[in-house]
């Protein structure tokens, strides 16, 4: 069996469809990836998940809160 291993996205990982900060990383069957924004990844989610070995999805990070805000930023 071939076992996919996930790093984590970095700002530099960017959306195939529109350019902004990806959050997901979509693997295809072929090995070949996408990446998409949380918007986009929701769009398209059926399509991708019907083409898709494996999806890692980081949009949670887009509601946490940094532990080092200031209060008034929280």
């Amino acid at each position: 069996m071939n076992t996919l291993i996930s790093r984590p996205l970095v700002a530099t990982d960017r959306c195939d469809r529109c350019g902004v900060q990806a959050y997901v990383r979509v693997t295809l069957q072929s090995g070949s990836e996408l990446f998409f924004c949380a918007h986009h990844a929701r769009r398209f989610d059926s399509a991708l998940r019907e083409q898709a070995a494996e999806i890692h999805d980081e949009s949670e990070r887009l509601v946490d809160t940094p532990a080092s805000a200031a209060l008034d930023e929280r």
